[in-house]
């Protein structure tokens, strides 16, 4: 109960009273906690859509999901784009990323990202609770996945949270990650996975050649970059069957 408390505590602005695990510990339940607001998204979009059509829905549900996992994700991705720019030392990247404020070059990507989602869930081909499911649950579970098999930088909530990451709860957070995708159907499953696979594979290597490892924001970056290419990747279905 104390990992599943930490992960919501973690991944989410709701109040938790009780104490909690280590984030590290907490990580087995990432992808339940995805999937859990994976299933509050879908539900949200279905009951609006029907006043508001499905485009402005879909806006919507954006802005439901920023605000239940307080812009965690939106922040990493827009610290890590202001930072992680050519020809910049280690330790002038390492700087920015600890700045609060937000720049040109991540304010744009986060309008990019935002735009993509958008669009994405305006042509989700199947069922939006359960491909958002599983979207949600894996794009977690890919956050685990780059924490456990990169090097942690600095002394934040990145480094903390790779050291108390064990790697049987790494493993299981991915098969659970995993098995939430097929939910969706076998077809949307692969697509899903692979959208986040790619997308983690890529961004682990550049992390790793600008940085030197990964922190918190790079963390939160591959978790909102993955969860994009994933609805991206589903929603051009028809594309590749």
């Amino acid at each position: 109960m104390r990992r599943l408390l930490g992960a919501i505590q973690f991944l989410t602005v709701l109040p938790v009273k009780m104490r909690t695990a280590p984030m590290g510990q907490s990580a087995l339940f990432f992808p339940l906690v995805g999937a859990a607001l994976g299933w509050l998204a879908g539900q949200w979009f279905l009951m609006i859509q029907q006043w508001v059509g499905a485009s402005l829905a879909a806006l919507l549900v954006l802005a439901f999901l920023a605000l239940l996992t307080g812009g965690l994700h939106e922040d990493g991705l827009a610290d890590v784009v202001d930072a992680l720019r050519a020809h910049r030392s280690r330790e002038k990247m390492a700087a920015i990323l600890k700045d609060s404020r937000i720049g040109v070059f991540g304010a744009l990507a986060l309008v990019y990202v935002v735009a993509v989602r958008w669009q994405a869930l305006v042509r989700l081909p199947g069922d939006p609770v359960k491909e958002l499911v599983a979207c949600l649950a894996v794009s977690r579970a890919a956050l685990v996945a780059q924490a456990w098999v990169s090097r942690p930088v600095g002394d934040g909530l990145g480094a903390a949270f790779s050291r108390d990451l064990t790697s049987l709860t790494a493993i299981i957070a991915v098969a659970s990650g995993v098995a939430f995708a097929f939910l969706s159907g076998w077809m949307d499953a692969l697509l899903i996975l692979a959208g986040a696979a790619i997308v983690t594979a890529a961004l682990n290597r550049w992390f790793d050649a600008r940085l030197g490892g990964v922190n918190g924001d790079c963390l939160g970056a591959t978790c909102l970059v993955s969860e994009t290419f994933a609805l991206l990747f589903v929603s051009c279905r028809n594309c590749f069957w």
